[in-house]
């Protein structure tokens, strides 16, 4: 299918691996420019070459910038003048369990999922408007709709984003401006391999047997390829998603067991 956004500019946020990555991959490949960030130099180079190879026809920058600052944001949003899609991301906030989490635990939390990609968003939304296109998706967590103790900070940061966004997404969808969020579980990427870490000391089990048990925990017994994830992604962003927004899609294989 072509998603009909071949020559558009992308912003994607935090993409020089796991997610972001595969994001911005899928979206060169339907002919999208892309802008991708990361805070390592050699991380980000390896990254925008990745991008490159499977880029259709469209340019690929990679911006060198910690999004959690005001400059580093700046960096980001001076790669394209006029970006039609912004995929807001960031490192997850470590696992923790809210009377083990400290004060400083938490605002790092709202940093990095709460004040900077509404500062993006903010940004880039009168642009969009104006110019009657504009896609916007924030990669969250499953932690919004199921939210687990041992993922306090992240849980209480990303629904804090949601809400804020779900109002927006009303005011801007006149001006064919969308703003859904994706709700990733046990998508096999560097973050799981931080969650397994986080697990195998507190159950006292091997590496090993914590990336088993994430994959046999699903319904799927396995856990989501990122290029799974990055597919919706890119469909969000497409010509053909207009009428979807203000909208939360879970790519969990199944696993949340509610019915709203």
């Amino acid at each position: 299918m072509d998603l009909g956004i071949s020559g558009r500019r992308a912003i994607v946020c935090a993409s020089s691996q796991g997610l972001g990555l595969a994001c911005a991959v899928a979206l060169a490949q339907e002919g999208v420019d892309v802008a991708i960030n990361g805070r390592d130099e050699e991380r980000l180079a390896a990254a925008a070459k990745t991008v490159k190879e499977h880029a259709a026809d469209g340019e690929v920058r990679a911006v060198q910038a910690d999004i959690t600052t005001e400059e580093g944001r700046e960096a980001l949003l001076g790669a394209w003048d006029e970006p039609d899609i912004l995929i807001t991301n960031n490192r997850g906030p470590k696992p923790i369990y809210l009377l083990d989490a400290s004060l400083a635990d938490l605002e790092q939390a709202m940093l990095l999922h709460y004040w900077t990609p509404l500062a993006l968003v903010r940004a880039v939304i009168d642009g969009m408007r104006t110019r009657k296109f504009g896609r916007i998706v924030n990669v969250t967590s499953a932690m919004v709709a199921s939210p687990h103790p041992s993922q306090a900070p992240s849980a209480g940061a990303r629904t804090a984003l949601w809400a804020v966004m779900k109002g927006l997404s009303r005011t801007v969808a006149i001006d064919n401006v969308t703003i859904n969020q994706l709700l990733p579980q046990r998508i096999d990427s560097p973050r799981q391999i931080e969650v397994a870490r986080a697990y195998m000391k507190e159950a006292n089990i091997s590496f090993e047997e914590a990336r088993r048990m994430q994959a046999e925990d699903m319904p799927t017994g396995r856990m989501g390829l990122p290029s799974e994830f990055a597919a919706a992604c890119a469909f969000l962003c497409s010509a053909h998603a207009a009428y979807i927004s203000g909208t939360s899609l879970r790519l969990d294989g199944g696993d949340y067991r509610g019915l709203i």
